[in-house]
């Protein structure tokens, strides 16, 4: 059986045209004899599982192959770009903010807000492997955005269970992140006096972030499958439970979605004291075409703080 990294293009070659050649294939033919590295393949439980036959089956093998065998000289490539990017900044004379080596080798421990930030990651049976690794992609914005503060948040990721820490192992040195990481769920860890679950179906209001609590945002990325979970497991659990007040400051033309960081990097800004509009109007993407209310509204609207 053969595998190319990209699809072939038929050549349509007429008979006794002599005029039209056929183009070899500049690209390279996996084969099982090809592969040096096998990372082999696991069900959701963790079990390693036997080296698939089937067509299907061996491109998504091999698809892990190809990224275990090339992943050194990517990560070599992004660096590359990285270092470029700086450079062009420093001509520019535009200020890109500490690196990351720069970070790692601040000593001084920085002042973090009585505020905190939970992560709930108890919703990895109702997703699908590639719905967690967006969840873990939107939990490393988080941390990367929080580290850069000058007085971040207490960041906690709680239920992390044997998938989580799977997914999240592909990146390297995760364990030294200024995170707390929690194999219990949050009521097994904080009082429920101090825990506030952020969800739109909320009929309550948050205007300010209290000191010594802790904001509750879902980690599920469940494209609108399981709307109002994260309300109904507040209301069933007796904690408090609450939204965001952006239909009070801004208009978004599209549809009302925010994802985990954009949720956590709100909290952030507010808590370091930037007004509600002006956050939002940084933090919201451009292509939620945000721009700011002409008049206070008091309806609530359809937001979603866990979806993508």
């Amino acid at each position: 059986m053969f595998l190319s990294d990209t699809n072939m293009t038929d050549n349509n070659d007429t008979p006794g045209d002599n005029s039209i050649q056929k183009v070899e294939p500049n690209y390279h033919q996996y084969s099982l004899f090809d592969i040096g590295i096998d990372p082999g393949l696991k069900d959701e439980e963790g079990n390693e599982l036997p080296r698939p036959f089937t067509k299907n089956q061996m491109r998504k093998w091999l698809k892990k192959v190809r990224w275990e065998n090339h992943k050194a000289d990517k990560r070599a490539k992004e660096k590359a770009r990285a270092k470029e990017r700086r450079r062009e900044a420093r001509e520019a004379n535009l200020d890109l903010g500490p690196s990351r080596k720069a970070l790692k080798k601040m000593k001084v421990e920085k002042d973090k807000k009585n505020v905190g930030v939970i992560i709930d990651l108890s919703f990895d049976h109702l997703m699908i492997e590639k719905d967690r690794y967006k969840v873990i992609k939107q939990i490393l914005r988080c941390y990367s955005v929080n580290r850069r503060s000058e007085s971040p948040l207490q960041f906690h990721i709680t239920s992390f269970g044997e998938k989580s820490r799977n997914d999240i192992s592909r990146h390297n040195g995760y364990e030294n992140w200024d995170v707390e990481f929690h194999e219990e769920p949050y009521l097994d860890l904080f009082p429920k006096e101090k825990l506030v679950y952020l969800t739109s179906e909320s009929e309550n209001i948050i205007e300010n972030f209290e000191e010594n609590t802790f904001y509750v945002i879902g980690g599920l990325v469940d494209h609108n499958k399981h709307k109002g979970l994260c309300h109904t497991i507040a209301k069933d659990q007796g904690i408090r439970h609450g939204q965001l007040p952006l239909d009070k400051y801004v208009n978004m033309k599209t549809r009302k979605v925010l994802t985990i960081d954009h949720v956590f990097e709100i909290v952030l800004r507010v808590s370091e004291g930037l007004a509600w509009q002006e956050t939002l109007m940084k933090v919201l993407p451009v292509r939620k075409g945000a721009h700011i209310c002409s008049s206070v509204s008091d309806s609530s609207i359809d937001i979603s703080y866990h979806s993508d």
